[in-house]
């Protein structure tokens, strides 16, 4: 994936003449030399789309999410907030993918999911301004900020992070969606794809990507100020609305424990599951 993204546009359209070729054709018959060009799907490990980003800069653009989280620590809207989007880099080293299973940190008794979704860069540049940042974009994956509550408020409250909180383990997948395939659903910088979050087979969360106060195009226009940004890179965009346990509250689902099943789910992008262990 990242050698196709880093070919770019010649490299997709080679891959669709192929989907476009083989679309009549039982590949499970096919042979190169002997050997299967595919498997089933279900005899697979699916790594991430991207299973070692360039970057990952994860972005806080859902204001519901800001809100009520606020809210609930009794504080009022940060002003600045409106007045530029912001971000926070993670560990691209601890990216799993759908069906991984998600080992709880030993240092945390608050482990949380993060219902998002991510695009990921597909075409260099540097000051990238909004009306052509769509042209980066290579296409979306679900994304799951796995988050530990506690580490997070304690080194926050010190006034740098998140950082331990987060960078034990951040799922994206099940694949990756291109733009074309989801240009019907698009409204300008925003598109209509419904989200939600189920534990263990019950749905908590709910939410829709065209809820984002900043855009995709606005996130890159950002995150490529003086900075080059680079095929492969990955811009997550946030917590949706009612997108972790820590806006719900305790009282909707308790803190994730061993055994638990988390499926994150996005419209025309497929669910993202993860067993914590």
């Amino acid at each position: 994936m990242r050698q196709c993204l880093t070919i770019g546009k010649s490299e997709f359209e080679a891959l669709k003449e192929m989907e476009k070729w083989l679309q009549y054709e039982n590949i499970g018959f096919l042979q190169i030399e002997g050997e299967p060009i595919a498997i089933p799907l279900e005899e697979a490990q699916l790594y991430a789309p991207v299973p070692v980003p360039a970057s990952f800069r994860d972005f806080y653009a859902f204001e519901q999410h800001v809100k009520t989280c606020r809210q609930k620590r009794g504080l009022a809207m940060v002003p600045e907030w409106y007045q530029l989007p912001v971000f926070y880099f993670s560990n691209h080293h601890s990216i799993k993918g759908h069906d991984s299973c998600i080992s709880k940190p030993q240092y945390t008794d608050q482990l949380d999911f993060e219902l998002e979704i991510a695009c990921v860069i597909g075409k260099k540049g540097k000051n990238i301004p909004r009306q052509q940042a769509l042209q980066h974009i290579a296409g979306f994956m679900i994304l799951n900020d796995w988050s530990a509550r506690d580490e997070q408020r304690r080194e926050m409250a010190v006034g740098l992070g998140p950082a331990k909180g987060k960078d034990f383990a951040t799922s994206m997948g099940p694949c990756l969606v291109t733009l074309d395939e989801l240009e019907d659903r698009r409204c300008g910088e925003h598109w209509d794809l419904e989200m939600c979050a189920r534990i263990n087979g019950r749905q908590v969360s709910s939410g829709n990507v065209k809820t984002l106060h900043w855009s995709f195009a606005q996130m890159i226009e950002r995150a490529s100020q003086d900075c080059e940004l680079f095929p492969g890179d990955v811009i997550g965009s946030g917590t949706v609305g009612t997108g972790c346990i820590l806006e719900l509250g305790t009282d909707v689902h308790r803190w994730l424990e061993p055994g638990d099943i988390v499926e994150l789910e996005i419209e025309r992008l497929g669910i993202l599951r993860n067993q914590i262990i």
